[in-house]
């Protein structure tokens, strides 16, 4: 894919070297040069401009890249690169940092923002993740909040350890995608065993978030 991101800060040269190494074309935008480090990342083009300027994004060939990552420490920049990058240049794929959790509600498709990533509340989560059996957590939200991914651990004594995956009983608009266990990922089939201890991965709608708890820890 070929990949702009705005924001040349230490967050998007993450990015950046991350999408190198699985072999992305790369172009990074940053109207700080102090922030302007070819060393930093040498297979990536770099471009020394102002992404919330149209012409430059016009200059830069956006209307190329299969990707936008608006990445920079500010929420108004990421919003305005956002919104021109998919109302201007039909951009296929918009994601936008997040730094303000505050903001999160305006990270939408109003804006552009396919994709939205807030680190303090992906922490949160993180955190969540790792302490709580039984609970469903949520992890990200996907296509401007249409469904989300969650995780359930499998409590000791739910009903369904031991069980095969056929025997959970999932609502409408809810799928199983991945049972981590032990270090392992597993795709689950219909004839695999849920373990107490399995983190159980759901990409579902929120409305029907509970049920799938649930089903998980209740059935």
């Amino acid at each position: 894919m070929r990949v702009a991101i705005a924001g040349a800060g230490a967050v998007g040269r993450s990015i950046a070297r991350e999408l190198v190494d699985n072999q992305h074309q790369v172009m990074l935008i940053e109207r700080d040069l102090s922030h302007i480090d070819p060393a930093a990342v040498e297979e990536a083009e770099w471009v020394h401009a102002d992404a919330c300027e149209l012409q430059t994004l016009e200059d830069a060939g956006i209307e190329s890249c299969d990707v936008v990552i608006a990445a920079t420490g500010d929420d108004k920049v990421n919003l305005v690169v956002s919104l021109l990058a998919k109302t201007e240049f039909a951009v296929r794929r918009v994601v936008a940092r997040v730094n303000d959790p505050r903001n999160e509600w305006l990270f939408g498709e109003n804006w552009g923002v396919d994709v939205s990533v807030s680190t303090p509340r992906l922490l949160a989560a993180l955190v969540e993740e790792a302490v709580a059996v039984g609970d469903l957590v949520r992890l990200l939200t996907l296509r401007q909040g249409q469904a989300n991914l969650v995780e359930v651990t499998l409590p000791t004594h739910a009903p369904l350890a031991g069980r095969p995956v056929r025997d959970l009983a999932l609502p409408p608009d809810s799928a199983l995608v991945t049972i981590l266990r032990g270090g392992r990922v597993i795709v689950p089939q219909a004839d695999d065993s849920l373990e107490p201890g399995d983190e159980l991965l759901f990409v579902a709608t929120a409305a029907v978030e509970e049920e799938i708890r649930m089903a998980v820890v209740d059935a």
